[in-house]
């Protein structure tokens, strides 16, 4: 992979968005800011809290927020090392909704050396906690502010002082029963569908896929109640979950991530919210959250 040019990297910027053509001005898009961006606009993945989990198709790649569920993101971390969900299965793959991943045995479900089995649950967390969100221009249906928290997108209100992590696209969250206190991280899901905003505050989101998304949305269906696969040959086989850090550096995912934070970032949603070019007609002048993108590449390889 070849560099990136990311000298005048602002001067770039600006006259992307400035230009003027004969008729009307050249905005930028997000493949244009992505490639004027600096190699400090972007971080890399934590190996500490970032997962593999691999399946016949590939590496799903999940970074964790312990900000928003740091008993939670223990207690998974905890189930990996102790090897519990090697042999298990996605068990659910439901249409506009999520793909869930957990022990297919609810009779004789297998037992767990160290972690623990149900937590209470961490739906939302004091603001103090959420240290990074930087947040949107625009309103939400959902939360008096929304934003993103180190590349996660959040929501916080004030007049409570809470924060917590949203359901989109690609949100990774625990399952549980009707209890608060009924889920704690053996059972998974992942959004791989429209945005299911309602759920936020409901269940404890422990953090993202950031790479393998595909892998997950495009499963098979299941056709029981809840899209949970009707029989046990339909199950999708989880050969192994591991912490990158647990994981040899030449095996690892090399990725990183825009961060939200930054300038760049800035820009892209602008981008996003008053789209340019010849084909978009009418800009929205607005973005909803889980709409906006957050750019994951692989590190430019500098000569």
């Amino acid at each position: 992979m070849t560099a990136f040019r990311t000298c005048s990297a602002i001067a770039m910027l600006l006259a992307i968005h400035c230009a003027q053509a004969a008729d009307a001005p050249v905005k930028a898009s997000v493949a244009d800011l992505i490639k004027a961006s600096r190699p400090s606009d972007w971080r890399p993945l934590d190996p500490d809290n970032t997962l593999y989990m691999e399946i016949p198709g590939g590496r799903v790649v999940i970074e964790m927020a312990p900000a928003f569920a740091p008993n939670h993101v223990a207690n998974i971390k905890a189930l990996v090392r102790e090897r519990y969900f090697d042999g298990l299965a996605i068990v659910r793959a439901q249409d506009n909704w999520v793909v869930q991943w957990g022990d297919p045995n609810e009779t004789e479900p297998k037992p767990m050396k160290t972690a623990q089995r149900t937590l209470p649950g961490e739906f939302t967390v004091p603001l103090k906690n959420d240290r990074h969100f930087t947040r949107l221009p625009d309103r939400d249906g959902y939360a008096p502010q929304v934003g993103h928290s180190n590349g996660f997108p959040s929501a916080r209100d004030p007049k409570s002082g809470r924060a917590w992590l949203t359901h989109c696209y690609g949100a990774v969250g625990v399952g549980r029963d009707n209890g608060s206190d009924s889920g704690g991280g053996a059972e998974l899901y992942a959004v791989i569908g429209h945005a299911p905003r309602h759920l936020d505050r409901n269940i404890t989101v422990v953090g993202r896929v950031v790479s393998g998304m595909p892998l997950l949305s495009t499963l098979p269906r299941g056709t029981a109640p809840m899209g949970f696969y009707d029989t046990p040959d339909k199950n999708v086989p989880i050969k192994a979950i591991r912490l990158a850090a647990d994981v040899p550096q030449a095996e690892r995912s090399k990725l990183e991530v825009m961060r939200t934070d930054s300038a760049a970032y800035q820009a892209v949603v602008e981008a996003q919210r008053n789209r340019g070019g010849p084909w978009n007609k009418v800009p929205a002048g607005y973005i909803e959250l889980c709409n906006a993108p957050i750019p994951v590449r692989e590190p430019a390889v500098r000569h």
